[in-house]
């Protein structure tokens, strides 16, 4: 009976411990998550101004947004946002924020920002899982590499230049890691296809999201 007892208290407490954590780690979440929130806005707002320069919109970026989907041409089957710069209601720029899927170490995800008249204003890359000292050389942080693409359309290099130099294009490789630029450099020449097939659709003025065919 006397251990039945203390088998019955123990329990009690490790019930009353598992409330109170539960407990404490909903009240922190709830606590910090709108720091969160803010912190990852104010990194969403330097990554577009980047590619964007403040003087050169005169409106929100983060709000005048619209989702799309096309799995081939912009790497993945969910919706994408594109966010839209404009000056005095004339479209500017658009951020589309695609995916390269065939990473070495999986997906890519890219800010690929495009002129209205279809030039690249530049690309930045927000989330990877590449190999440090190798892949990870796409950071605008770690190399110059990804500001190769300012300029570039796609007329400019022509499509046998939108590869590596090690399969016949005009774009650098990393010694040792030929799949990752390989990848963004395939990303980023299918969302200016993208965008020259559906310009004037991302401009409009709407909310809605667009189901494109693959």
């Amino acid at each position: 009976m006397q251990l039945l007892k203390h088998m019955s208290i123990s329990a009690v407490l490790l019930g009353g411990f598992a409330i109170i954590g539960s407990g404490l780690v909903a009240w922190i979440h709830q606590q910090t998550a709108p720091t969160i929130v803010a912190n990852e806005q104010a990194t969403l707002l330097r990554n577009l101004h980047s590619l964007v320069p403040p003087d050169s919109h005169d409106n929100d970026l983060t709000r005048d947004t619209i989702q799309v989907r096309n799995e081939a041409l912009l790497g993945t089957p969910e919706p994408v946002t594109v966010y839209r710069a404009r000056q005095n209601g004339e479209p500017v720029t658009a951020i589309l924020n695609v995916i390269a899927p065939d990473g070495y170490s999986g997906r890519i995800n890219l800010l690929v920002a495009i002129r209205y008249n279809g030039e690249l204003a530049g690309v930045r890359v927000i989330n990877h899982r590449e190999t440090p000292g190798l892949g990870d050389a796409i950071d605008a942080d770690r190399s110059d590499w990804i500001h190769s693409f300012a300029g570039k359309s796609l007329d400019n290099p022509g499509p046998a230049g939108w590869r590596v130099k090690k399969d016949g294009g005009e774009f650098d490789q990393f010694t040792g890691a030929t799949v990752t630029p390989r990848a963004v450099v395939k990303a980023v020449h299918n969302a200016l296809k993208y965008y020259a097939e559906h310009r004037e659709q991302l401009f409009r003025p709407t909310d809605n999201t667009s189901d494109d065919a693959s």
